[in-house]
């Protein structure tokens, strides 16, 4: 969402980010073992494993980030293919995306899990407070069968953002208040 002035409102996206660090903080703190064990709801993941998830979509942005800049570039077709490419794929995808917060959740949970999100939305913070306001007329096409959240075409703003909306999802499928 641009600001009044047509310039992107990077203190609303930190400002995101940063309610995001926090509850995430919340979250693991007051869970204990058997309720991240639990499954969550709508989703064949534990909430430890849903948890790891959503930190995952703040570190896979970073890679996106790199795509925009790089893809948003090139002729339209190209980013067309690749997209169709990566559409092509979705059997993969899910695949590696379940497995991957399977494995992910062994490796970092509980404190490790919230120092390496507040990591990556740091990275993310300064990334975006560096980007050049240019860069955000950037975009490209994604692949839309990957994520609710994905768009035909996608500019860096909505990078930035997605994974917000993302985890804000997948927050109303933790089962950790025993719901």
């Amino acid at each position: 969402m641009h600001g009044g002035d047509g310039r992107v409102d990077r203190a609303a996206i930190i400002a995101e980010y940063d309610r995001v660090a926090a509850d995430l903080r919340h979250l693991v703190a007051s869970a204990d073992g058997a309720t991240l064990r639990r499954p969550s709801h709508g989703t064949r993941w534990t909430n430890e494993q849903l948890l790891f998830h959503m930190v995952f979509g703040y570190m896979v942005v970073r890679r996106l980030l790199v795509l925009v800049r790089l893809i948003g570039r090139l002729p339209d077709r190209i980013g067309s293919g690749f997209a169709a490419l990566l559409d092509a794929g979705t059997p993969v995808f899910d695949a590696v995306n379940y497995l991957g917060a399977v494995g992910g959740a062994r490796v970092f949970h509980g404190d490790a899990l919230v120092r390496r999100s507040d990591r990556v939305i740091g990275a993310l913070h300064r990334s975006l407070e560096r980007e050049p306001e240019v860069n955000f007329g950037l975009r490209m096409r994604y692949p839309t069968r990957w994520d609710p959240f994905f768009s035909e075409y996608m500019d860096l703003e909505e990078i930035y953002r997605y994974p917000t909306r993302h985890y804000d999802f997948h927050r109303d499928q933790l089962t950790l208040d025993g719901r």
